[in-house]
């Protein structure tokens, strides 16, 4: 997810926990010991981007370093390796959302669908996801995602079956709302310009959006959610390391005590992402480019 215009909010404030550098850095490891629910996984490795085949020895490397720490990984691919991700997750123990990447590429999209298929045939997709952004980007029609949706309800059994965007693109389009099992959606204060101090109570507002377009009947689970450590500031938004450690340590906190679902974006720092996001596209991991956690 990036910037966008109509959905800037500017909220001025403090830092919403007065803690030291090192005092941040001991509650979040603490908190990542203790285990999360769950994290945005790729594999690439530095120099990687999309369209690089991945290896099963990168992958199971990296997921080893996610194992003590969470229970779910979601991915965002079901080609070019990324298919190998829930098997060796499965393998490992840790649970998976599977994401299909889809685009305005149709033949890519018909390999994306095939690989979602696939893998929950073999039992190794816990909750399915059926494109990413899709709508937000504006790669399909809402048409054209809601039968790659019922598709891939109509070939799969006992797994769960959604798709993920921005939480208010689910107010938007009611019909793909109505077509998901479960709500995924993506709550990103800093993408809006909210500053540190009220971005919690911003995606509780963010999230209580996505639930109330669920009839209050669905499933929702936060598919994304995270801090920079370093890079631009968006109106009130500011990166930094501080900052990350505190919307880390408020959103898992949060996510513990309430019971909600949440994947933290991201596992690594990506160096391909500053292309599209600008310097900040780099700076999203709980790792380093390196696989060194940062705190």
């Amino acid at each position: 997810m990036s910037f966008r215009g109509d959905k800037f909010m500017s909220l001025a404030g403090g830092p919403s926990l007065a803690m030291s550098t090192a005092e941040l850095q001991a509650e979040a490891k603490k908190l990542l010991d203790a285990g999360i629910h769950g994290i945005c996984f790729s594999a690439y490795d530095e120099g990687q981007a999309p369209g690089d085949q991945l290896t099963e020895t990168q992958i199971r490397r990296k997921l080893e370093i996610l194992k003590p720490h969470v229970g779910w990984v979601r991915t965002f691919s079901c080609t070019e390796g990324n298919e190998i991700i829930p098997r060796v997750a499965a393998e490992l123990g840790i649970k998976t959302l599977v994401g299909a990447w889809l685009g305005d590429d149709l033949v890519k999209n018909e390999e994306e669908i095939e690989g979602l298929i696939a893998l929950c045939s073999e039992g190794v997709v816990d909750v399915a996801a059926v494109g990413n952004e899709v709508l937000y980007r504006e790669d399909l029609e809402s048409a054209q995602l809601l039968d790659y949706i019922n598709r891939v309800k109509a070939q799969v059994d006992g797994v769960p079956v959604g798709y993920v965007d921005a939480y208010y693109e689910f107010t938007d389009y009611p019909a793909i709302a109505d077509a998901c099992d479960v709500i995924l959606a993506n709550c990103y204060p800093y993408w809006e310009g909210c500053s540190l101090e009220y971005s919690l109570m911003y995606m509780k507002q963010m999230y209580q959006e996505a639930k109330d377009a669920g009839r209050g009947q669905k499933r929702v689970i936060i598919t994304e959610t995270g801090w920079p450590s370093s890079g631009q500031s968006i109106g009130g938004a500011h990166a930094s390391f501080n900052n990350s450690l505190k919307y880390f340590i408020n959103s898992i906190r949060w996510s513990n005590e309430s019971g909600i679902e949440m994947f933290y974006f991201s596992s690594f720092d990506e160096s391909w992402k500053v292309e599209k996001e600008g310097d900040v596209g780099a700076a999203w991991g709980l790792w380093d480019k390196n696989e060194k956690l940062k705190f």
